[in-house]
């Protein structure tokens, strides 16, 4: 099937993963649990929590499906816009509705694709405290699953050479969670419907985050 100009390419998503495979684990050490549970086929949405650059491409290195990831506008620049771009990545503006990114991010589900998403919109404690709109409304349109994902350990310690990264071959923990509906069943896309899907979707994206820091020792970093 042909693709549309400027739509992600399914083949470059796998070409992605293939490298972020490469790159995260021969620099750290990704310890993966509940990889079983992302669905094997069909839309899937990966919901995770954002505190440190390398969160992302720690998913699509560890995630067991190729993943399409909704990344600001800010980082396509220079030879990153050409690569991001193709290996199946998509460009979006966070200060407006960007209609292409959301017409390619649906276009994602609707072939029955993998979309990754930070719902807090932008990096920061990583603890899904004040999540954004955007991914109830994917969710909701696409009636595709959610998959809460949790990564763990990317901002205990910083690293000798590179201050900015974790240290080389420490341990990253990627903890997937069980998949759910963010709907009610109604179909419904109005402001309440989406902004109700919201409440639901935090619940259990903190829920997941707080089980997944018990299960694996990790405690929430007190500065």
């Amino acid at each position: 099937m042909t693709q549309a100009t400027g739509s992600p390419s399914p083949r470059g998503a796998a070409v992605g993963r293939g490298i972020g495979i490469g790159l995260m684990y021969g620099l750290w050490k990704p310890r993966v649990l509940g990889a079983w549970r992302v669905p094997a086929s069909g839309p899937v949405i990966l919901a995770v929590n954002h505190s440190h650059n390398i969160d992302g491409p720690m998913l699509m290195g560890t995630a067991p499906r190729p993943v399409h990831f909704l990344i600001k506008k800010e980082a396509f620049v220079g030879p990153l816009d050409p690569f991001l771009r193709g290996i199946g990545q998509l460009k979006v503006d966070r200060t407006t509705a960007d209609r292409t990114a959301i017409t390619h991010a649906l276009g994602v589900l609707e072939n029955g694709g993998a979309l990754g998403i930070f719902p807090e919109g932008t990096r920061g404690e990583g603890d899904f405290a004040s999540l954004r709109a955007g991914l109830a409304y994917f969710a909701v349109r696409s009636g595709a699953p959610i998959v809460p994902v949790a990564v763990l350990g990317s901002t205990e310690r910083s690293g000798r050479l590179i201050s900015a990264l974790p240290p080389l071959r420490s341990r990253v923990d990627v903890v997937f969670g069980d998949a759910f509906e963010a709907g009610d069943g109604s179909g419904r896309r109005t402001r309440k419907a989406l902004d109700e899907a919201t409440v639901r979707i935090q619940a259990r994206l903190t829920a997941h985050l707080d089980e997944a820091r018990r299960f694996t020792g990790r405690q929430v970093r007190l500065e």
